[in-house]
């Protein structure tokens, strides 16, 4: 009977553990912070980070010029995402909300440059916005948003 009540224990947790492990699935709404490319560096398309999962591969990339970072942009799993057409989905606001993150839904002009970087992903509404933000001191610009 002992026998009996440990093998079905064994064989429920088994099932447990690979049913939770196959249905795991990425946060919806995650905040990756990159560091700026260090001044110096030599001039053309440099790695500023890479952030690496079971979901994919995120780059963040500067384009570098006389040793200064010019425009940091995004790569996803080796490419350029779609940039999101129209403006930010309201939605988004949320997951800026809940990881601390005050920038504002508008997509700035100009150059994408800061002390820090942040690319943050919302899949709260099934599909998968990826925001490439920069913060300089208090200052928050919205570089980019694409689909993923």
């Amino acid at each position: 009977m002992v026998r009996y009540f440990v093998a079905v224990l064994a064989i429920g947790v088994l099932a447990s553990g690979a049913a939770s492990a196959q249905t795991k699935e990425p946060p919806s709404c995650a905040a990756i912070k990159f560091r700026p490319v260090p001044s110096g560096m030599a001039d053309g398309e440099q790695d500023a980070g890479l952030y690496k999962s079971r979901f994919g591969q995120i780059t963040v990339r500067a384009n570098v010029k006389g040793g200064e970072p010019q425009n940091y942009f995004v790569v996803v799993n080796g490419k350029k995402p779609q940039a999101v057409s129209g403006d930010v989905p309201a939605y988004v606001a949320d997951c800026l909300k809940a990881k601390h993150i005050n920038a504002p839904l508008k997509l700035a002009s100009g150059s994408c440059t800061g002390s820090a970087l942040h690319v943050v992903i919302d899949r709260s509404h099934g599909q998968k916005i990826l925001l490439l933000i920069a913060r300089d001191g208090r200052d928050w610009k919205l570089c980019s948003a694409s689909n993923v």
